[in-house]
C-alpha cells in the first residue's frame, strides 16, 4: 500500500512511513496491551486465547505485508482470508467498534502522526466492517 503524504516527494509504503518493523511491533503490542487492560475491550478480548502472544505475531505479520513491508503472514500461512478466519467468532458492530477504538488508541499512544492515523483508520474501518458476520 502506497502513501502519498504532503511532506513526501515520492510515494513510500505505509510500512516505511509508519517506521518499519520496530514501530509496527510497538503499535501491535500496545493494541493488545490495551485490549488486556481496558474493560471497554472485554468483548474482543474474550475472542482471543488466554495468551495473546500468537495473536500479536499474526497481526504484526499481517499488517507488515498489508502495509507494503515483508509478506510475513503469507509466507507462513498463505492468503490471509480474513473473513473466513474470523467466521468462528461472532463479530457485530460492537466488536468492530471495540477493535477500531483499541487500534486508534494504540496508534495515538505510540505516536503515529495524525494524518497517517486517519488514513489507516479509514482502511481499518472498511475491513472491520466487512468482517461483521452477525446481526446487531
Amino acid at each position: 500500500m502506497r502513501y502519498h503524504g504532503a511532506m513526501n516527494d515520492e510515494a513510500r509504503t505505509l510500512y516505511e512511513v509508519i517506521g518499519g518493523a520496530t514501530k509496527l511491533r510497538e503499535m501491535v503490542d500496545r493494541f493488545y496491551d490495551l485490549m488486556e487492560l481496558e474493560p471497554e475491550f472485554a468483548g474482543i478480548r474474550a475472542m482471543h486465547p488466554p495468551s495473546t502472544d500468537g495473536s500479536r505475531d499474526k497481526l504484526f505479520w499481517f499488517l507488515s505485508g498489508w502495509m507494503g513491508g515483508p509478506d510475513l503472514f503469507i509466507e507462513r500461512f498463505g492468503h490471509p482470508r480474513l473473513r473466513a478466519r474470523h467466521l468462528p467468532f461472532a463479530v457485530g458492530s460492537s466488536e468492530r467498534d471495540q477493535w477500531l477504538r483499541c487500534m486508534a488508541w494504540a496508534m495515538q499512544d505510540v505516536g503515529i502522526a495524525e494524518d497517517l492515523r486517519l488514513r489507516l483508520m479509514e482502511s481499518f474501518y472498511q475491513t472491520a466492517d466487512w468482517m461483521r458476520n452477525k446481526a446487531d
